[in-house]
Protein backbone atom coordinates (compact mmCIF):
# COMPACT_ATOMS: atom_id res chain seq x y z
CA UNK A 1 0.00 0.00 0.00
CA UNK A 2 1.43 3.36 -1.02
CA UNK A 3 1.78 6.20 1.46
CA UNK A 4 -0.64 8.39 -0.48
CA UNK A 5 -3.28 5.64 -0.38
CA UNK A 6 -2.66 4.99 3.31
CA UNK A 7 -3.45 8.59 4.18
CA UNK A 8 -6.15 9.16 1.57
CA UNK A 9 -9.52 10.34 2.84
CA UNK A 10 -13.00 9.18 1.94
CA UNK A 11 -16.16 11.33 2.10
CA UNK A 12 -18.20 11.01 5.27
CA UNK A 13 -21.38 8.97 4.61
CA UNK A 14 -23.98 11.42 5.90
CA UNK A 15 -26.92 9.17 5.07
CA UNK A 16 -25.33 5.79 5.79
CA UNK A 17 -23.74 6.10 9.22
CA UNK A 18 -24.46 4.91 12.74
CA UNK A 19 -24.72 8.29 14.48
CA UNK A 20 -28.18 7.40 15.80
CA UNK A 21 -26.68 4.40 17.57
CA UNK A 22 -23.69 6.31 18.90
CA UNK A 23 -25.90 9.04 20.31
CA UNK A 24 -28.15 6.42 21.89
CA UNK A 25 -25.09 4.80 23.48
CA UNK A 26 -24.07 8.20 24.85
CA UNK A 27 -27.58 8.71 26.25
CA UNK A 28 -27.34 5.26 27.81
CA UNK A 29 -24.07 6.24 29.47
CA UNK A 30 -25.81 9.26 30.96
CA UNK A 31 -28.53 6.99 32.38
CA UNK A 32 -25.88 4.63 33.75
CA UNK A 33 -23.96 7.47 35.39
CA UNK A 34 -27.05 9.02 36.95
CA UNK A 35 -28.32 5.66 38.22
CA UNK A 36 -25.80 5.61 41.08
CA UNK A 37 -26.78 9.05 42.35
CA UNK A 38 -30.53 8.49 41.98
CA UNK A 39 -30.44 5.10 43.68
CA UNK A 40 -28.30 6.44 46.52
CA UNK A 41 -25.37 4.19 45.65
CA UNK A 42 -22.57 6.75 45.51
CA UNK A 43 -21.16 8.45 42.44
CA UNK A 44 -20.38 5.50 40.20
CA UNK A 45 -17.39 5.17 37.84
CA UNK A 46 -15.51 8.29 36.78
CA UNK A 47 -12.63 9.35 34.55
CA UNK A 48 -10.38 12.20 35.67
CA UNK A 49 -12.91 13.18 38.31
CA UNK A 50 -15.79 13.38 35.81
CA UNK A 51 -18.52 10.75 35.85
CA UNK A 52 -19.31 8.87 32.66
CA UNK A 53 -22.37 11.03 32.10
CA UNK A 54 -20.22 14.13 31.85
CA UNK A 55 -18.03 12.51 29.22
CA UNK A 56 -21.11 11.32 27.35
CA UNK A 57 -22.39 14.91 27.25
CA UNK A 58 -19.01 15.92 25.79
CA UNK A 59 -19.55 13.29 23.10
CA UNK A 60 -23.00 14.70 22.39
CA UNK A 61 -21.59 18.19 21.98
CA UNK A 62 -18.77 17.24 19.60
CA UNK A 63 -21.17 15.32 17.36
CA UNK A 64 -23.71 18.12 17.56
CA UNK A 65 -21.06 20.69 16.63
CA UNK A 66 -20.26 18.69 13.51
CA UNK A 67 -23.86 18.21 12.39
CA UNK A 68 -25.14 21.64 13.35
CA UNK A 69 -22.34 23.37 11.46
CA UNK A 70 -23.27 21.37 8.37
CA UNK A 71 -26.90 22.35 8.82
CA UNK A 72 -26.00 26.04 9.20
CA UNK A 73 -23.95 26.07 6.01
CA UNK A 74 -26.64 24.26 4.01
CA UNK A 75 -29.70 26.26 5.08
CA UNK A 76 -30.87 29.85 5.25
CA UNK A 77 -30.60 31.58 8.66
CA UNK A 78 -34.33 31.49 9.33
CA UNK A 79 -34.65 27.91 8.15
CA UNK A 80 -31.77 26.89 10.39
CA UNK A 81 -33.42 28.39 13.48
CA UNK A 82 -36.75 26.80 12.59
CA UNK A 83 -35.12 23.37 12.38
CA UNK A 84 -33.25 23.85 15.64
CA UNK A 85 -36.38 24.97 17.48
CA UNK A 86 -38.38 22.08 16.04
CA UNK A 87 -35.73 19.60 17.15
CA UNK A 88 -35.34 20.80 20.72
CA UNK A 89 -38.44 22.54 22.01
CA UNK A 90 -41.50 20.36 21.27
CA UNK A 91 -40.20 17.23 23.02
CA UNK A 92 -38.72 19.38 25.78
CA UNK A 93 -42.05 21.07 26.47
CA UNK A 94 -43.83 17.71 26.44
CA UNK A 95 -41.45 16.21 29.02
CA UNK A 96 -42.06 19.22 31.26
CA UNK A 97 -45.82 18.63 31.13
CA UNK A 98 -45.51 14.85 31.47
CA UNK A 99 -43.25 15.26 34.49
CA UNK A 100 -45.48 17.86 36.12
CA UNK A 101 -48.86 16.25 35.49
CA UNK A 102 -48.15 12.52 35.12
CA UNK A 103 -44.93 11.54 36.87
CA UNK A 104 -45.17 13.93 39.81
CA UNK A 105 -48.77 13.00 40.78
CA UNK A 106 -47.81 9.32 40.67
CA UNK A 107 -44.85 10.06 42.92
CA UNK A 108 -47.00 11.94 45.43
CA UNK A 109 -49.53 9.11 45.54
CA UNK A 110 -46.75 6.62 46.22
CA UNK A 111 -45.05 8.79 48.85
CA UNK A 112 -47.99 10.58 50.51
CA UNK A 113 -50.96 8.38 49.70
CA UNK A 114 -53.01 11.28 48.32
CA UNK A 115 -52.86 14.27 46.00
CA UNK A 116 -53.79 16.77 48.69
CA UNK A 117 -52.04 20.08 48.06
CA UNK A 118 -50.42 18.85 44.85
CA UNK A 119 -51.56 21.78 42.72
CA UNK A 120 -50.91 24.44 45.35
CA UNK A 121 -47.73 23.42 47.19
CA UNK A 122 -44.75 25.25 45.77
CA UNK A 123 -43.04 24.87 43.53
CA UNK A 124 -46.36 23.89 41.95
CA UNK A 125 -46.49 21.81 38.76
CA UNK A 126 -47.44 24.99 36.91
CA UNK A 127 -44.37 26.76 38.29
CA UNK A 128 -42.24 23.80 37.22
CA UNK A 129 -43.44 24.04 33.62
CA UNK A 130 -43.43 27.83 33.33
CA UNK A 131 -40.13 28.31 35.15
CA UNK A 132 -38.33 25.89 32.84
CA UNK A 133 -40.09 26.42 29.53
CA UNK A 134 -37.36 28.69 28.10
CA UNK A 135 -34.74 25.88 28.47
CA UNK A 136 -32.93 27.51 31.40
CA UNK A 137 -33.82 25.21 34.29
CA UNK A 138 -34.98 27.20 37.32
CA UNK A 139 -37.06 24.56 39.12
CA UNK A 140 -35.99 20.98 39.66
CA UNK A 141 -38.61 20.07 42.27
CA UNK A 142 -42.39 19.93 42.35
CA UNK A 143 -44.10 20.41 45.71
CA UNK A 144 -43.22 17.68 48.20
CA UNK A 145 -42.70 14.99 45.56
CA UNK A 146 -39.50 12.94 45.70
CA UNK A 147 -38.97 14.03 49.31
CA UNK A 148 -38.36 10.42 50.31
CA UNK A 149 -36.11 9.57 47.35
CA UNK A 150 -32.37 8.96 47.88
CA UNK A 151 -31.77 11.90 45.53
CA UNK A 152 -34.62 14.13 46.74
CA UNK A 153 -36.41 16.95 44.99
CA UNK A 154 -34.84 16.68 41.53
CA UNK A 155 -37.16 15.64 38.73
CA UNK A 156 -34.75 15.97 35.85
CA UNK A 157 -31.04 16.56 36.30
CA UNK A 158 -30.33 16.10 32.59
CA UNK A 159 -32.28 18.97 31.06
CA UNK A 160 -29.84 21.71 32.08
CA UNK A 161 -27.48 20.88 29.19
CA UNK A 162 -30.12 21.73 26.57
CA UNK A 163 -29.93 25.43 27.37
CA UNK A 164 -26.20 25.45 26.68
CA UNK A 165 -26.59 23.35 23.56
CA UNK A 166 -29.07 25.86 22.20
CA UNK A 167 -26.64 28.67 23.03
CA UNK A 168 -24.08 26.80 20.93
CA UNK A 169 -26.63 26.70 18.10
CA UNK A 170 -26.92 30.47 18.36
CA UNK A 171 -23.13 30.84 18.25
CA UNK A 172 -22.92 28.83 15.03
CA UNK A 173 -25.96 30.65 13.64
CA UNK A 174 -24.14 33.96 14.14
CA UNK A 175 -20.77 32.69 12.90
CA UNK A 176 -22.46 31.24 9.84
CA UNK A 177 -23.25 34.75 8.66
CA UNK A 178 -19.54 35.54 8.36
CA UNK A 179 -17.80 34.81 5.07
CA UNK A 180 -14.57 34.04 6.93
CA UNK A 181 -16.35 31.26 8.84
CA UNK A 182 -17.54 29.61 5.64
CA UNK A 183 -14.25 29.73 3.73
CA UNK A 184 -11.90 27.50 5.70
CA UNK A 185 -11.29 25.81 9.04
CA UNK A 186 -8.82 28.50 10.12
CA UNK A 187 -11.35 30.88 11.65
CA UNK A 188 -13.36 28.24 13.49
CA UNK A 189 -10.05 26.70 14.60
CA UNK A 190 -9.07 30.03 16.13
CA UNK A 191 -12.48 30.22 17.83
CA UNK A 192 -11.95 26.74 19.23
CA UNK A 193 -8.48 27.56 20.59
CA UNK A 194 -9.84 30.75 22.15
CA UNK A 195 -12.68 28.85 23.81
CA UNK A 196 -10.24 26.34 25.31
CA UNK A 197 -8.06 29.19 26.56
CA UNK A 198 -11.08 30.82 28.21
CA UNK A 199 -11.96 27.58 29.98
CA UNK A 200 -8.34 27.09 31.03
CA UNK A 201 -8.55 30.33 33.05
CA UNK A 202 -12.18 29.93 34.08
CA UNK A 203 -11.19 30.45 37.69
CA UNK A 204 -11.08 34.17 36.90
CA UNK A 205 -14.78 34.21 36.00
CA UNK A 206 -15.95 34.64 39.58
CA UNK A 207 -13.53 37.50 40.17
CA UNK A 208 -14.96 39.20 37.08
CA UNK A 209 -18.48 38.89 38.41
CA UNK A 210 -19.57 36.13 36.03
CA UNK A 211 -22.00 33.60 37.48
CA UNK A 212 -21.67 29.78 37.34
CA UNK A 213 -23.75 29.61 34.16
CA UNK A 214 -20.89 31.25 32.27
CA UNK A 215 -18.51 28.60 33.59
CA UNK A 216 -20.83 25.85 32.38
CA UNK A 217 -21.09 27.42 28.94
CA UNK A 218 -17.32 27.87 28.80
CA UNK A 219 -16.93 24.21 29.75
CA UNK A 220 -19.19 22.93 26.95
CA UNK A 221 -18.56 25.36 24.09
CA UNK A 222 -15.08 23.97 23.23
CA UNK A 223 -16.59 20.54 22.62
CA UNK A 224 -19.14 22.01 20.23
CA UNK A 225 -16.57 24.14 18.39
CA UNK A 226 -14.24 21.15 18.21
CA UNK A 227 -16.94 19.26 16.34
CA UNK A 228 -17.55 22.31 14.15
CA UNK A 229 -13.86 22.47 13.26
CA UNK A 230 -13.85 18.81 12.26
CA UNK A 231 -16.76 19.41 9.90
CA UNK A 232 -14.54 21.68 7.79
CA UNK A 233 -11.65 19.19 7.97
CA UNK A 234 -13.82 16.26 6.93
CA UNK A 235 -15.47 18.20 4.12
CA UNK A 236 -12.08 19.12 2.68
CA UNK A 237 -10.03 16.01 3.34
CA UNK A 238 -12.51 13.24 4.09
CA UNK A 239 -12.06 10.55 6.72
CA UNK A 240 -9.04 8.32 7.16
CA UNK A 241 -8.58 5.28 9.38
CA UNK A 242 -5.01 6.11 10.40
CA UNK A 243 -5.91 9.67 11.37
CA UNK A 244 -8.96 8.38 13.23
CA UNK A 245 -6.87 6.02 15.35
CA UNK A 246 -4.31 8.75 16.00
CA UNK A 247 -7.12 11.14 16.92
CA UNK A 248 -8.58 8.74 19.47
CA UNK A 249 -5.09 8.21 20.91
CA UNK A 250 -4.54 11.97 21.10
CA UNK A 251 -7.88 12.40 22.87
CA UNK A 252 -6.97 9.77 25.45
CA UNK A 253 -3.55 11.35 26.06
CA UNK A 254 -4.98 14.85 26.49
CA UNK A 255 -7.72 13.66 28.84
CA UNK A 256 -5.33 11.53 30.87
CA UNK A 257 -2.38 13.92 31.16
CA UNK A 258 -3.74 17.46 30.92
CA UNK A 259 -5.59 18.37 34.12
CA UNK A 260 -8.91 20.20 34.01
CA UNK A 261 -9.02 21.39 30.39
CA UNK A 262 -7.56 18.35 28.62
CA UNK A 263 -11.04 17.14 27.72
CA UNK A 264 -11.88 20.43 26.04
CA UNK A 265 -8.58 20.40 24.13
CA UNK A 266 -9.32 16.86 22.96
CA UNK A 267 -12.64 17.84 21.34
CA UNK A 268 -11.57 17.81 17.65
CA UNK A 269 -9.77 14.50 18.10
CA UNK A 270 -12.72 13.01 19.93
CA UNK A 271 -15.07 14.23 17.19
CA UNK A 272 -12.95 12.82 14.37
CA UNK A 273 -12.56 9.46 16.09
CA UNK A 274 -16.27 9.09 16.87
CA UNK A 275 -17.27 10.15 13.37
CA UNK A 276 -14.92 7.63 11.81
CA UNK A 277 -16.29 4.85 14.00
CA UNK A 278 -19.81 5.86 13.03
CA UNK A 279 -18.84 5.55 9.36
CA UNK A 280 -17.53 1.97 9.62
CA UNK A 281 -19.73 0.42 12.32
CA UNK A 282 -23.25 -0.46 11.22
CA UNK A 283 -26.34 0.08 13.33
CA UNK A 284 -29.57 -1.92 13.62
CA UNK A 285 -32.20 -0.94 11.08
CA UNK A 286 -34.68 -0.01 13.82
CA UNK A 287 -32.24 2.51 15.31
CA UNK A 288 -31.47 3.89 11.85
CA UNK A 289 -35.18 4.62 11.35
CA UNK A 290 -35.91 5.78 14.90
CA UNK A 291 -33.64 8.48 16.31
CA UNK A 292 -34.61 7.93 19.94
CA UNK A 293 -31.47 9.29 21.61
CA UNK A 294 -32.94 12.70 22.48
CA UNK A 295 -36.07 11.18 23.97
CA UNK A 296 -33.95 8.68 25.87
CA UNK A 297 -31.85 11.50 27.27
CA UNK A 298 -34.75 13.64 28.50
CA UNK A 299 -36.93 10.81 29.89
CA UNK A 300 -34.25 8.76 31.64
CA UNK A 301 -33.91 10.74 34.88
CA UNK A 302 -37.61 11.03 35.83
CA UNK A 303 -38.18 7.37 34.98
CA UNK A 304 -35.19 6.44 37.14
CA UNK A 305 -36.66 8.45 40.02
CA UNK A 306 -40.04 6.75 39.70
CA UNK A 307 -38.40 3.34 39.47
CA UNK A 308 -36.66 4.01 42.79
CA UNK A 309 -39.97 4.94 44.43
CA UNK A 310 -41.44 1.64 43.24
CA UNK A 311 -38.51 -0.29 44.73
CA UNK A 312 -36.57 -1.19 41.58
CA UNK A 313 -33.26 -0.16 43.17
CA UNK A 314 -33.72 -2.78 45.90
CA UNK A 315 -33.27 -5.45 43.22
CA UNK A 316 -29.63 -4.42 42.79
CA UNK A 317 -27.98 -2.00 40.40
CA UNK A 318 -27.84 -4.30 37.33
CA UNK A 319 -31.57 -5.05 37.54
CA UNK A 320 -32.44 -1.43 38.34
CA UNK A 321 -30.46 -0.13 35.38
CA UNK A 322 -31.92 -2.76 33.04
CA UNK A 323 -35.49 -1.93 34.09
CA UNK A 324 -34.98 1.79 33.58
CA UNK A 325 -33.30 1.26 30.20
CA UNK A 326 -36.32 -0.68 28.94
CA UNK A 327 -38.85 1.82 30.31
CA UNK A 328 -36.88 4.81 29.03
CA UNK A 329 -36.49 3.28 25.59
CA UNK A 330 -40.25 2.86 25.39
CA UNK A 331 -40.85 6.47 26.41
CA UNK A 332 -38.19 7.65 23.96
CA UNK A 333 -39.84 5.78 21.11
CA UNK A 334 -43.21 7.35 21.92
CA UNK A 335 -41.56 10.77 22.01
CA UNK A 336 -39.97 10.12 18.64
CA UNK A 337 -43.15 8.84 16.98
CA UNK A 338 -45.66 11.23 18.52
CA UNK A 339 -43.65 14.43 18.93
CA UNK A 340 -40.16 14.66 17.48
CA UNK A 341 -40.58 13.10 14.04
CA UNK A 342 -43.87 14.89 13.27
CA UNK A 343 -42.49 18.27 14.35
CA UNK A 344 -39.29 17.80 12.35
CA UNK A 345 -41.36 16.82 9.33
CA UNK A 346 -43.51 19.90 9.81
CA UNK A 347 -40.40 22.09 9.98
CA UNK A 348 -38.99 20.59 6.78
CA UNK A 349 -42.33 21.00 5.05
CA UNK A 350 -42.55 24.62 6.12
CA UNK A 351 -39.01 25.24 4.91
CA UNK A 352 -39.79 23.68 1.54
CA UNK A 353 -42.83 25.93 1.10
CA UNK A 354 -40.76 29.03 1.82
CA UNK A 355 -37.98 28.18 -0.65
CA UNK A 356 -37.93 29.11 -4.32
CA UNK A 357 -39.56 26.36 -6.37
CA UNK A 358 -36.26 25.49 -8.06
CA UNK A 359 -34.77 24.49 -4.70
CA UNK A 360 -37.66 22.46 -3.34
CA UNK A 361 -36.71 19.39 -5.34
CA UNK A 362 -33.21 19.25 -3.87
CA UNK A 363 -32.50 16.65 -1.21
CA UNK A 364 -33.29 17.73 2.32
CA UNK A 365 -30.45 17.63 4.86
CA UNK A 366 -31.05 15.18 7.69
CA UNK A 367 -29.28 17.26 10.32
CA UNK A 368 -32.40 18.64 12.00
Amino acid sequence: MTTSRLFAGTPYPYRLNSLNMFRLILAGLVLFAHAWYIAGQGTGPSIQGENLGGWAVAGFFVLSGFLITRSRLRTKPGEFLLHRIARIFPAFIVILFVTAFVFAPIAQLVEQGSLEGFLTTGPTPFQYVWGNIALAINNYDIGVTLSSAPYPGAWNGSLWTLYYEFLCYIVVWLLGGLAVFRRSPVFVGACFVFSVAVYAVIGLAGRLGLDPSFALFARLLPYFLGGSLIYFIVEKYGMNRVFALLSLLAAVVLIAFVPRWGGQASAPFLAYGLLYLSSVITQPRWIAKNDVSYGFYIYAWPIQQLAVLFGAATLGMPAYIAITVVLTLGAAWLSWVLVERPMMGLARGTSAQLRPRSLVTQAEPRDV
